[in-house]
């Protein structure tokens, strides 16, 4: 969260929409946002057993072109871009030259040398900012295109179903982590099956203008689905139930992607020479020689609910730090992901407590994700 001024709060284009459905909005990354339009714990069900609809519109979409596209990427980024199909999509994170996580992005090739990288809203310009700076040197255009979408979310095990009644695409042949361009509800869109709620789900890009006729036409399609408007609020209590990092939480620029256990998204093996290489060398023989704190999930025996920056001891020892936690509507109990010692991070580990306001609260050390949907 942030705290802009009201009046420099940007908006999307679906702003009077939310409102008049009465939602409760927040200051999020300088965008004013949905935070719920009614029960939280209501649309994490939903999203669960049935469908939501989200607004995403303050996520940051970055255009990479040119005959240089992919070598710039390659450079910037720690994935391996030029193994990415057309049509399909990748997980990657940017980092600075000291390894430190920058953010973690979406990559989506929508052509032979057509990129577009989605970015966390709070670290949109800083990525923008980086790409640009980095692409000193080569043949390729990097373009902030935030303003060129608007972004809704459909998720669920209801989605695919809603959207097919919408769409002339192919969803049935369209692969997670894959988008394509199609139509919906007759205006042009890049749908990418793609998502942050544990569900099967699509993310809707289309123009700002269209953002409206889009929602209504998801919200009539999935009225008998059991569609629901979702806010921001559910899509953290989503995410955090599926063991997703979220920036400023799990990620930061003081942690490599080792350190985060996601040391997988790094490709020292590809072609050429790539921003913080030496550093995520570095810091992958340390991983290997000393396992850093392990980002494990957190159960509670009790009702009381753990927040970021509680400390998680035993023994009397601090032994890790709460990244992210909640009240989990599936669970039905306080969980959270937590950055532990190694010698703590056993499914198991007996004597683990979180020390909330100078109690010890039990909790039981469990293996990330809380919850993985049955495919």
């Amino acid at each position: 969260m942030s705290s802009t001024p009201p009046d420099r709060l940007r908006r999307t284009a679906l702003d009077a929409l939310h409102r008049s459905l009465g939602a409760t909005m927040t200051d999020f990354a300088g965008w004013d946002m949905p935070l719920r339009y009614g029960s939280e714990r209501d649309e994490h069900i939903a999203v669960r057993t049935k469908a939501g609809l989200f607004d995403l519109s303050h996520m940051g979409e970055i255009t990479v072109t040119g005959p240089q596209a992919v070598a710039l990427l390659n450079h910037a980024l720690v994935g391996n871009i030029a193994t990415v199909g057309l049509g399909r999509a990748r997980y990657t994170m940017i980092c600075r030259a000291d390894g430190g996580i920058l953010d973690d992005l979406i990559v989506y090739r929508l052509g032979e040398t057509e990129y577009l990288v989605v970015a966390n809203a709070s670290n949109a310009q800083v990525v923008l900012d980086a790409l640009t700076e980095r692409a000193a040197g080569f043949d390729a255009e990097v373009r902030d295109d935030r303003d060129a979408y608007a972004l809704l979310a459909v998720q669920g095990p209801e989605s695919a179903g809603i959207l097919k009644s919408l769409t002339d695409a192919d969803l049935d042949g369209l692969k997670y982590y894959a988008g394509l361009p199609g139509t919906v509800a007759g205006v042009p869109a890049l749908i990418a099956r793609t998502g942050y709620t544990g569900e099967d789900g699509f993310e809707l890009f289309v123009a700002p203008g269209d953002a409206e006729k889009v929602w209504q036409a998801l919200t009539e399609a999935g009225a008998d689905a059991g569609l629901v408007p979702c806010g921001l609020s559910c899509r953290d209590t989503l995410r955090l139930e599926a063991g997703m990092p979220l920036y400023g939480h799990e990620l930061s620029t003081s942690l490599t992607p080792f350190d985060a256990g996601l040391g997988r998204v790094v490709k020292f093996e590809k072609e050429g020479d790539f921003v913080g290489r030496e550093a995520l060398l570095a810091a992958a023989e340390r991983a290997a020689a000393e396992p850093p704190r392990v980002l494990v999930g957190l159960v509670a025996e009790g009702r009381r609910v753990p927040r970021a920056g509680y400390a998680v001891v035993a023994g009397g020892e601090v032994i890790g730090e709460v990244t992210s936690g909640a009240p989990s509507p599936t669970l039905g109990k306080p969980i959270a992901m937590a950055y532990v010692d190694a010698a703590h991070a056993a499914e198991g580990t007996p004597g683990v407590g979180v020390d909330i306001r100078g109690k010890h609260e039990r909790y039981e050390v469990v293996a990330l994700p809380f919850y993985k949907r049955q495919k």
